[in-house]
Parts: C-alpha cells; structure tokens; sequence
C-alpha cells in the first residue's frame, strides 16, 4: 500500500479523507491529550475509537481487546510499547496528524511499524521534506501544496484576530467574543461554503480553521476572528497576518461582577434609606469592626437562601450521568477538590454531586442527568490542582 500525504488544515472537523483511509486496527499519533480526545469523539463508532488520557486504562482495555482504533500522543504511545501493551509491528495502518510540531519524537515510534502504511495530515508538508522522505518514502500528496509557481510558500492572504482556547470551551468562547465585540450582527463560519448575509455583519467568527481560499472569502465579509487551538497557531500564521485578541477571562468576568456590585451598594448609599437595617445591625458594631459586618452579609447573600425552594435534583434511584474529567492522582487532586470545583466554578449543588471516582491520570463523576451539560460546559477550562482540565460525557 503506499504512503499517502493529506495537505488540510490542523483540525479533526477538516480530515475526513483520513477516515476512509484507517483500517479497524490503526493508530492514530497526535500532538497531545486535547488532540486526542477530539480524535475519540469525531471517530465513526464502528471504529471503537479510543483516546489515552490514562496509560493503565489503556493498558488494560488493551488488553481486553476493548480498542480498534487508538490515539495518543507520541509520550504515551511510547510508553504504552515500552510496557508492552501496545504492539505496531503488525499494524497495517499508521495516521501521524499534524506532525509539524512533533515530527522529531515520531523516530522511535515508527522504527516498531516498519510495515504500516503511513497516512500524513500536513498544512505544510514542504516543512516536512526530510520526514516524509525518511519514513513515508514516495508517498502520494493529495491537496494543494502552499507553494507558488517558483516553489516558495505563500504568504498570508489577509489579516485577523485570533483567540485561543480549550477544545472544550469552543462554544462559550464564541459567546465571550461577540460579546466582547458588542456585535449585534455576527457572521459564525463553522465550515462548509462561505456565504456573505444579506445584511452586512459586524463581526466575524470563525469556529473551525479555513483554508487559504476559505479565509480570503471571509476577509471579504469583514476581519475574521479566529478560535483556535494553541497547536493551531502556527498554521494561522502561515496563511494569515495575525493580532491576538484577548478574551476576558474568569477573574475579569468576577472583577466586573465585583464592579457591579459595589454600584449597587454605592446607589443604595447615596439614594436609600438604610436607618433600620442600622438600627438591626447597631449591636454588631459595637463587638465587631463594622467591615467585618458588612463582609459577612455579604458573604450570606451569596450562599443559598434557606427559605428557597430547592432546585429539584436525581437520585440515585433515578440514575446519574457521568462526566469524564481530565484530571487523576498523579496531579494530585482528590474527591474534595472536585467537589469544590462543581459547587463553586460550576454551580452545582450538594445534592446534584454523586460518587466521585479518581483515577491516575482522569476522574469520573456522577452528577444528576439534568446538570450534566451544564458541568461539562463549565468545568471545562477550569483549573484543578493547576491543572486546566477538559470535562465530556463518560462513553463507558
């Protein structure tokens, strides 16, 4: 079988040739975990497509013959040979996504699948000349080199603005930048054929990465803004002139509720009569700094009222979804610090939080089904330990 070279953009979204191409067996070599998992999640599931986000998993449902095809980065695929739990020297086919970042790991790895037919995802396979030649020896290159007629790369093609962010956070990041743009008229590009509205946008997104011809079609609407990956970048760089933009982050979003809160106080000072709250709280001044005072109730307003209605949550008799978290012993969280995270980043409630289970390298948590999306949504991207994890629903 020969070698073939795929040039499309650093995005999983972007690669479905690749798909025809693996047989049930292959093995796919990507960047890092966040790569991987978006591998695991776009696989067509008679592929039993397996993400490493924890080697003792792997290993045993390796073991179980549980993984038809398996993705990992090129660290823990070579740990995996090492403890002889992965074998590729049967292996028919070997995809290598992206290797511009890591193409000088992959030698090892490779020597032990001498046979394996190699399917290249490049952006820039000129980059890659020595690579390819080394280990995918006249390999077919199907799409459009970014080379001109001299045989020198093409330089950007229009200028834009770029965010990056978590894989996991894709969807609240589009929101965070229309709002930060004040856009009442967005164009969102999520791929697919690049159409201009009718009315003339004042902002546009770009979801997924466009090619050279795709971006030049959407610089024509108006300056593209880009969300990307971090290992996403250097392909931007190569087709376009790019300005960061910089999302407000969560202490921002927490400094503007701050803000807010402190008007409303500020408002209620100036305008309203507070004689009998005072009259309430005297006593408390006379044995406490009235600081001290005013930081407690305002430490009492934000805990749930207890005069409220609860929300109504699962039981365990109802069932409870499960949420796969990135984040294990080996970073050294616990049960406590998830729990804290749900309840505090999240947004959960005590009785909305199940059994907690942490591995090695992730955790599985149980959660009632009518808080899973929202725990997914938004305990993506929080940071655990000083880890920023990625959250998903557990496929078992």
């Amino acid at each position: 079988m020969r070698h073939v070279v795929l040039v499309i953009p650093p995005a999983v979204e972007r690669a479905g040739k690749a798909w025809e191409l693996m047989d049930p067996r292959a093995v796919i070599v990507c960047a890092d975990h966040e790569q991987a998992v978006l591998w695991a999640d776009a696989a067509p599931p008679e592929l039993r497509a397996h993400a490493v986000t924890g080697l003792a998993r792997t290993a045993a449902l390796l073991k179980e013959g549980r993984v038809g095809v398996l993705v990992g980065s090129p660290a823990d695929l070579g740990t995996l040979l090492t403890r002889s739990a992965l074998k590729l020297d049967t292996l028919d086919t070997l995809v290598i996504a992206w290797p511009e970042s890591f193409a000088g790991e992959l030698d090892t790895l490779l020597g032990e699948a001498p046979e394996a037919r190699r399917v290249i995802l490049s952006w820039n396979p000129h980059g890659l000349t020595d690579f390819i030649e080394r280990h995918a020896r006249r390999a077919e290159i199907v799409g459009d080199m970014p080379l001109d007629s001299v045989g020198k790369p093409l330089g950007p093609v229009a200028s834009a603005r770029y965010a990056v962010v978590p894989a996991g956070r894709r969807a609240v990041a589009v929101r965070d930048v229309l709002d930060a743009v004040r856009s009442v008229r967005p164009y969102v590009w999520q791929g697919g054929d690049v159409v201009a509205p009718a009315e003339p946008p004042d902002a546009v997104v770009a979801t997924t990465l466009p090619t050279r011809e795709e971006l030049r079609l959407l610089s024509a609407i108006a300056q593209p803004l880009m969300v990307a990956l971090a290992s996403q970048v250097p392909y931007l760089k190569s087709i376009a002139s790019l300005s960061s933009f910089a999302l407000p982050s969560r202490a921002d979003r927490a400094q503007d509720r701050s803000a807010a809160l402190r008007a409303e106080v500020s408002a209620r000072l100036t305008q309203g009569d507070v004689d009998a709250e005072l009259a309430v709280l005297a006593p408390l001044f006379e044995e406490h700094d009235p600081a001290l005072v005013a930081g407690a109730l305002l430490a009492i307003s934000r805990q749930p009222s207890a005069v409220s209605q609860p929300t109504p949550v699962a039981s365990p008799q109802s069932g409870w979804a499960k949420v796969f978290v990135t984040v294990g012993t080996k970073d050294r969280a616990s049960a406590k610090d998830l729990v804290g995270a749900l309840i505090k980043e999240v947004g959960l409630q005590k009785g909305q939080i199940g059994k907690i289970d942490v591995r090695e390298t992730f955790s599985l948590v149980e959660v009632s089904p009518d808080a899973a999306d929202q725990a997914v949504r938004r305990l993506s991207g929080v940071s655990i330990r000083g880890r920023r994890v990625t959250a998903r629903p557990d496929r078992g």
